[in-house]
């Protein structure tokens, strides 16, 4: 990407999840993703999927991935970036307004007891003033695979959840 190469991702968790400060959530605006699954299973040839991308398209993608360059490189302080955001004022940028949402959130005596750490790659993602989680084309994606073995009537969700709370409590 910092050469202006077009990034081809397999799985969410390479990049989408992962930078959510430093890229945008509007994933197919600079990239290319490709399901792992349809790549393991032989469903689909990586070559052909991408040579199927018009050429127009291919620039489009390239000029995003280029002018998000600024953003992820950590600038030289010397240099003459002085006009353009670096990785390191993005990421303080993103500290500073996750305090002041959660200094907001206090002030606000507002409470998530809702908030699940399985699923927490989704609440970066909620756009600004949701809170409510919904089904994501992700989700497969992040899904544990099922316990057939173990009769259980609380799902791994609900497990997490109950952690969380059982946490809170103890502080």
């Amino acid at each position: 990407m910092l050469a202006g190469g077009i990034p081809v991702f397999f799985h969410p968790a390479s990049a989408y999840t992962q930078y959510t400060w430093h890229l945008p959530k509007n994933y197919s605006a600079y990239s290319v993703f490709i399901s792992e699954n349809d790549v393991r299973k032989k469903n689909i040839s990586i070559e052909e999927m991408l040579n199927q991308i018009p050429p127009e398209k291919v620039k489009e993608l390239r000029e995003a991935v280029i002018s998000m360059i600024p953003r992820l490189i950590y600038a030289d302080p010397r240099s003459k970036l002085e006009t353009l955001k670096d990785a390191f004022d993005v990421a303080v940028d993103a500290v500073i307004n996750r305090v002041t949402r959660l200094r907001k959130d206090i002030i606000e005596d507002r409470k998530y007891d809702n908030y699940i750490e399985e699923l927490s790659w989704k609440y970066s993602l909620l756009d600004e003033g949701q809170t409510e989680l919904a089904a994501h084309e992700w989700d497969p994606f992040f899904e544990k695979p099922k316990d057939r073995s173990a009769e259980s009537d609380n799902s791994s969700a609900e497990a997490a959840k109950n952690s969380w709370k059982n946490e809170q409590g103890q502080q």
